[in-house]
């Protein structure tokens, strides 16, 4: 609809208002049906939208009905002979028997190692890859995957479907899941929500850091750091997922009851 109002032409496009320059000619539906122009369009930020929205719609969708999941995390350049390789392999089997799914990003590597366990002993094995400028696949251990070209929808699902994070030794792209982790649990994003480092020489730089540079600076508190629980030991890691899972059953339980109480409690009070 194109007006005259208060001596200027405007036209509504849709939800949005254009005036003066802004205003393009013809309509939606003639662009669409009129035209065989350029395909630079499938490109523009609007349409960026739709493609993110079904990066969302398809996570959600493949994900909803995952058991109890661990999200790990950790290096894509980790060789198969390494020790954190097989320490991979025994985290992601000792998660799959005692119930849960495992999350990685489906790369190589830590990844592929922590898939690898899972699948061999009968768990659920989860893969999350990413649209990268090289070639990265899901490993083969993956028996449920799916690539996404947004970090951020893809992140979304490493924390909405786990009930813990496990980090194992790796790089930026790990310290970046790592951080970003403790940050949603730090401010109360996510609750009751274990994040562990696996590997204690390797993080123990890290942590030294924190205590005696970021704390002492007022950056962070004491018990910002009683967030991160650091280890070398698959069984202690394990054991601290399952303890804050029942935790967190017995948090919620009590919880309904009370939603259910409050209720029954207010209408006797009114009688």
């Amino acid at each position: 609809m194109t007006e005259e109002q208060d001596g200027r032409t405007q036209h509504q496009h849709g939800p949005v208002l254009q005036r003066r320059a802004q205003i393009k000619a013809g309509t939606t539906d003639q662009r669409l049906l009129d035209s065989r122009g350029p395909s630079d369009w499938v490109h523009t930020d609007p349409w960026r939208v739709l493609r993110i929205q079904s990066e969302f719609v398809e996570g959600f969708g493949l994900l909803a009905e995952l058991p109890a999941a661990v999200s790990v995390f950790g290096s894509a350049r980790t060789p198969v002979d390494h020790p954190e390789y097989a320490a991979g392999v025994a985290l992601g089997g000792a998660l799959a028997r005692a119930g849960f799914a495992v999350i990685t990003g489906g790369g190589p590597g830590a990844m592929e190692a922590v898939n690898r366990g899972a699948s061999e002993a009968g768990g659920v094995s989860v893969g999350l890859g990413i649209e990268l400028p090289f070639e990265q696949s899901l490993n083969d251990w993956v028996d449920l995957g799916i690539n996404f070209r947004y970090f951020f929808a893809r992140k979304t699902m490493f924390v909405k479907y786990a009930q813990a994070f496990v980090i194992m030794p790796g790089g930026f792209g790990t310290l970046d899941e790592m951080f970003e982790a403790l940050t949603l649990v730090q401010t109360q994003k996510v609750t009751r929500f274990p994040v562990i480092l696996y590997g204690t020489q390797y993080w123990s730089g890290l942590i030294s850091w924190l205590k005696d540079s970021v704390l002492p600076g007022g950056k962070i508190k004491d018990a910002d750091l009683n967030l991160i629980h650091l280890t070398e030991d698959v069984d202690e890691a394990v054991a601290l997922i399952v303890d804050a899972e029942q935790s967190r059953s017995e948090q919620s339980q009590v919880e309904r009851a009370l939603a259910v109480e409050g209720p029954r409690v207010q209408a006797h009070d009114g009688q």
